[in-house]
């Protein structure tokens, strides 16, 4: 399926790979595909996102600090609850065990292999592609064959997004309405451009 990709499609899954990597995840989702092409999608395709208030740097600032500050928040604290923890509760037996700062140390320095960072230092080799964004993938692919285009521009890849997004992505558009939204449009782009 890669071959049929044109040259700015698979730049922006190779990007999504490196940047994956550079904001230490485990797996390439969703949000990781959309840096991609943000990155290294069509100028126009490019130009349509930042409209929507989207660019790389942006998407990349609030992906790098998703997740930190404090380490469990009041929506956090809600869910807990709905299930019968009391995160006070627990943030208060930490203190008593092991110090008043327990919860404010900084993390412990990652371990080193013999040859260097070991396994939880860092992810240098072959990140996968998570489920989410295989099926972001082959929904390009379907776009495409949809739309009767020999090859799977980097438009077809948002479409992909635009039809099974994930929760950070739904987040990063701005809501479901946004993305309903963008569909013609992306529609539209690539009819210009075909």
């Amino acid at each position: 399926m890669f071959e049929r990709f044109s040259r700015s499609a698979r730049a922006a899954v190779v990007v999504a790979h490196e940047d994956a990597r550079g904001l230490r995840a485990p797996n390439i989702e969703v949000e990781h595909v959309l840096l991609g092409l943000l990155s290294h999608g069509d100028p126009e395709l490019k130009a349509l996102l930042g409209e929507a208030g989207l660019t790389h740097e942006s998407v990349l600032k609030t992906l790098a600090t998703q997740g930190k500050g404090e380490p469990l928040g009041a929506e956090d604290a809600d869910a807990l609850r709905s299930i019968g923890i009391d995160l006070d509760a627990v943030r208060e037996s930490l203190k008593a065990e092991f110090g008043e700062d327990a919860l404010d140390r900084a993390l412990p320095e990652p371990r080193r292999g013999p040859f260097g960072w070991g396994r939880g230092g860092g992810n240098f080799g072959h990140i996968p592609f998570g489920k989410d964004s295989k099926k972001v993938l082959e929904l390009a692919l379907r776009e495409a064959l949809g739309r009767r285009d020999k090859s799977i521009e980097s438009g077809h890849v948002l479409l992909g997004i635009l039809r099974a997004p994930n929760q950070t992505t739904v987040r990063l558009f701005g809501g479901s309405g946004a993305i309903d939204d963008l569909r013609p449009k992306v529609h539209a782009l690539l009819d210009h451009a075909a």
